[in-house]
């Protein structure tokens, strides 16, 4: 990764991550789709190959949806015991647009994170 020249001013990134835009110039968009990471920034330029979210976000995701969506599932059972029915109608959907929208804030955010820090791939000093 070479050393970047261009002057930017400072941008936040929890609120640049979240919002899935350039970590640099903070306009531009970091997605392309849904969870896809376009090749560059339109604006700025910034190369987004340094860009390796990895699995990270994933764990995270699966750790809080499921600890949220499970504990409103086993809620409900206790409260009001619905029919199976009910429990596949309300809980998939709900997890899955959950998921979604969190894996794209946190890989956002990840990679903004990434880009503050100038993250590399590990290399190994054979002395």
């Amino acid at each position: 990764m070479s050393e970047d020249q261009a002057h930017y001013p400072p941008v936040d990134m929890l609120s640049v991550g979240l919002r899935g835009r350039c970590p640099r110039c903070g306009e531009g968009a970091l997605f392309d789709g849904l969870l896809s990471v376009k090749p560059e920034c339109e604006v700025c330029g910034l190369d987004y190959s340094f860009a390796d979210a990895g699995e990270g976000p994933a764990v995270f995701v699966m750790l809080i949806i499921g600890f949220f969506v499970v504990g409103l599932a086993l809620w409900l059972e206790v409260n009001y015991s619905p029919a199976l029915w009910v429990h596949l109608i309300l809980w998939i959907p709900l997890a899955t647009v959950l998921s979604l929208t969190l894996l794209r804030a946190l890989k956002g955010l990840m990679i903004g994170v990434q880009y503050r820090h100038k993250a590399g791939e590990g290399q190994i000093d054979r002395d």
